[in-house]
């Protein structure tokens, strides 16, 4: 039996721009469907479309508790998580395609 895999992701317009948190079962369809602007709604409107930071989780209620405490932290905070491991804010979706 494989082991499902949830993942909470930050998005980014640009370096220190517009942010918008999710989460995902399918990390590499949903930043496919954001990029190419599939999903009407905030990414869209304000093209937030840089993946700078995802984590993974085993438990999608796990996954939702954290995307929501993100949320509702300070955008310093944010900033910070980010820059811990993607100082430079790269997009990350080709490292996860592949």
């Amino acid at each position: 039996m494989s082991e499902e895999k949830y993942y909470v992701y930050i998005l980014a317009g640009k370096k220190l721009g517009t942010l918008y948190i999710g989460v995902t079962g399918d990390l590499i369809q949903r930043i496919h469907a954001h990029k190419e602007n599939l999903l009407d709604g905030f990414t869209k409107k304000y093209g937030v479309h840089r993946l700078v930071w995802f984590e993974e989780h085993g438990d999608i209620n796990e996954a939702i508790l954290r995307e929501k405490q993100m949320k509702k932290w300070k955008r310093d905070w944010k900033i910070n998580l980010i820059e811990r491991t993607n100082p430079a804010w790269l997009d990350l979706y080709s490292e996860i395609i592949g």
